[in-house]
């Protein structure tokens, strides 16, 4: 997996968060349905915004019943299939193409090596052939995203100290335009072209600019090439253009028309924004991060955010909503099963083989039979949901409170 786009289960709402997932196992099976099991490795977040741009557009949800899975605790569910299914995995692996490449033409960690580095070419460029043959069964030229991917080297190469930060994220910013403005072509919404385009574009800054950000002081200690230090820029201007483009996305979203935005709006207008805070430390900072031209907004240099504190009020911890939940587990008639201890090994390993432990909601310990949550829904990284007050939106249902 990889991608800026992260959202934690506890700041969606059930309705959302089903739909969060219908879309990410729709793109993992669209990848193995036409590219075989290797190329759902190439699955992940940001490539799983246009499927769900293109539903955000359609009037009528294109989904599927999918078989169980080890990765859904061997539960069947319900999963987006389609032309947005399928330009999400034409994205993904043009995407993937590229950033093996680029890790193969700077020589980083294992890739530098010389047969780790071929057969990374072969992997790159069968992955850019699968993308293209994808795209075009859906009218999606990936050339576009290649080619812009492709000038990235010659870029970096030409900046100099004093030149501007935007030089370096161009080609990233093209492709992403790209990419968002077909998924107005395939929708049937052409009159979404430019304000998606729009969006692309200054999602596809953002991403360079995280990236960057996230990579500095790994990139500064090997003197690896980092945009910031090879134009002497400061993080307070990359975070001032972070800022700049996230209000941009929610503009050119509100220009946009689309039949159901609520998971667009929580991704692009919700989730981006808490991913720029999460690479500049500052999760927890004042203003929910919309600060465009709204009081209490961060200032430039930045001050350290103040420490967290829990609202009066507040629903229980993640403690003691356990504890809540096993005692309406006891009052529904939990028991301790009467087995061995061989086989609730044997029960056990199965679990963990079908990834129950980690998916499981809830799954029932082998030895005790006492229903647990998996590891993936022990999380407390929401801050009882920045979304609740926002001011970019009029009741968007992002989050349920539930954290």
């Amino acid at each position: 997996m990889f991608g800026i786009i992260r959202p934690c289960r506890h700041r969606l709402s059930p309705t959302l968060r089903t739909s969060w997932m219908a879309h990410l196992c729709g793109l993992c099976l669209a990848l193995r349905d036409d590219h075989g099991q290797l190329a759902r490795t190439v699955t992940n977040y940001d490539g799983l915004v246009v499927s769900v741009l293109v539903e955000a557009q359609s009037t009528v949800p294109a989904r599927r019943t999918a078989g169980p899975c080890p990765l859904r605790a061997m539960q069947p569910a319900s999963v987006a299939q389609g032309d947005g299914a399928r330009l999400a995995a034409s994205v993904s692996l043009a995407l993937a193409s590229a950033k093996i490449s680029d890790h193969v033409a700077d020589g980083d960690g294992v890739f530098g090596r010389r047969g780790v580095s071929q057969a990374a070419r072969r992997v790159a460029n069968r992955w850019a052939a699968q993308g293209a043959r994808t795209g075009e069964r859906i009218g999606f030229d990936t050339a576009v995203l290649l080619d812009a991917v492709g000038q990235q080297p010659a870029v970096e190469s030409s900046l100099v100290r004093g030149d501007s930060l935007l030089m370096a994220t161009h080609p990233t910013e093209t492709a992403a335009a790209a990419a968002f403005a077909h998924t107005a072509i395939l929708s049937g919404r052409p009159q979404n072209v430019t304000a998606l385009s729009e969006a692309g574009k200054l999602f596809g800054r953002i991403a360079h600019l995280l990236d960057a950000v996230e990579d500095l002081e790994e990139d500064r200690a090997t003197g690896a090439w980092n945009p910031l230090l090879a134009t002497g820029t400061t993080r307070e201007e990359a975070r001032r253009l972070c800022d700049d483009a996230m209000l941009g996305v929610r503009l050119a979203l509100r220009e946009a028309e689309f039949t159901d935005s609520k998971l667009i709006h929580v991704l692009l207008a919700h989730e981006l924004d808490h991913a720029i805070k999460r690479a500049f430390g500052d999760v927890h900072g004042p203003g929910n991060g919309h600060s465009h031209g709204h009081p209490g907004g961060p200032q430039y240099p930045q001050q350290p955010p103040p420490p967290y504190q829990q609202p009066p009020g507040k629903k229980p911890n993640r403690k003691e909503r356990r504890e809540d939940k096993r005692r309406d587990w006891h009052q529904q008639g939990w028991q301790r099963p009467n087995r061995s201890w061989g086989a609730a090994c044997g029960i056990a390993l199965f679990m963990f083989c079908t990834c129950q432990y980690c998916c499981g909601n809830p799954y029932h310990d082998p030895w005790t039979g006492e229903p647990k949550e998996g590891w993936c829904y022990n999380c407390d990284c929401c801050d009882c949901c920045d979304c609740c007050n926002c001011d970019c939106c009029d009741g968007c249902d992002c989050c349920d409170c539930s954290c």
